[in-house]
């Protein structure tokens, strides 16, 4: 159980609402924002309070922990609950946020006093309801003890990368990594798509991958969600995704890396967005490999 620790969650979309679900299942305060409440108010039933203003639902908060859209929604919303927030405070900002946003947000910590933690999360809607989460983490020394009954609630696993969470080294891993989940996703997409266009039973591709070095969970899990036609609740939403893709492009082009199949998998997104699918779960790229 957590000893007295009052955690402030701002976001409580499909990961945010997850983790604080599970914050006050382990005991911790909880206080919880949403720019759409309704989002947020199922919530209370767990023990959350639920704030009408950013400001307030930091008040008073030991930790602060961002999950939010995007870098812009996450500085905005730090920027309403400036009011209510203390120095010494420590943010875990979990949002996938891209290189250029994070360094706004690290220097609005910087000026507000704030212990900054570089705090992405690698899993969907289920590892997310369990606390499995795995939490790519970078920040000072002295915030780990602080953190980690946040980080055992909310993860299965937490791997510190580095001591200076404005470095951005958690944020950069977290790109990476999502890079090849979009690959995957769109990799099964494109593979059910083709097999729906050549008259094959896409279970049979799926026999023939079982077991061998192609295998992996994540395409039995998003191919199952494109052969049972049911995209929602999404697990990944699309518009989300098409986010990440954005920044992961972002990204390698600051870097000089070209990255063709990702520009392909953003180009699926964006068409499959344009179809009216963004709401879907991400494997909903299926869409995208066929004119309506």
């Amino acid at each position: 159980m957590a000893d007295n620790i009052t955690v402030s969650v701002l976001g409580t979309g499909i990961m945010g609402a997850a983790m604080a679900r599970n914050l006050c299942r382990t005991g911790h305060t909880v206080r919880v924002w949403n720019r759409t409440q309704e989002k947020a108010e199922p919530l209370a039933a767990d023990g959350a309070h639920v704030a009408a203003t950013p400001a307030e639902a930091v008040s008073g908060a030991d930790i602060v922990l961002t999950m939010l859209l995007d870098g812009p929604a996450t500085l905005e919303a730090m920027t309403a609950a400036a009011p209510g927030l203390e120095a010494g405070t420590i943010w875990l900002q979990s949002t996938t946020a891209g290189s250029e946003a994070l360094a706004g947000l690290v220097d609005f910590a910087l000026h507000h006093g704030l212990r900054f933690v570089d705090a992405p999360v690698m899993g969907t809607r289920a590892p997310a309801e369990s606390g499995q989460l795995t939490v790519l983490a970078a920040g000072p020394q002295d915030v780990r003890e602080p953190v980690a009954s946040v980080f055992d609630a909310i993860g299965g696993r937490t791997l510190w990368l580095d001591e200076d969470g404005a470095s951005g080294a958690a944020s950069r891993l977290k790109l990476v990594c999502n890079s090849w989940s979009l690959a995957i996703t769109h990799g099964t997409a494109e593979a059910l798509a083709l097999s729906k266009g050549l008259g094959v039973d896409p279970r049979k591709f799926l026999d023939v991958m079982a077991g061998g070095a192609l295998d992996c969970g994540y395409l039995h899990t998003k191919a199952g969600v494109i052969m049972d036609d049911d995209y929602t609740p999404a697990s990944f939403g699309l518009s989300t995704a098409a986010k990440d893709a954005r920044l992961i492009l972002e990204a390698a082009a600051e870097n000089g890396v070209r990255m063709d199949a990702a520009a392909g998998g953003a180009e699926r997104f964006r068409r499959a967005e344009e179809q009216g699918h963004g709401d879907k779960d991400m494997a909903a790229s299926y869409f995208a490999s066929f004119d309506n």
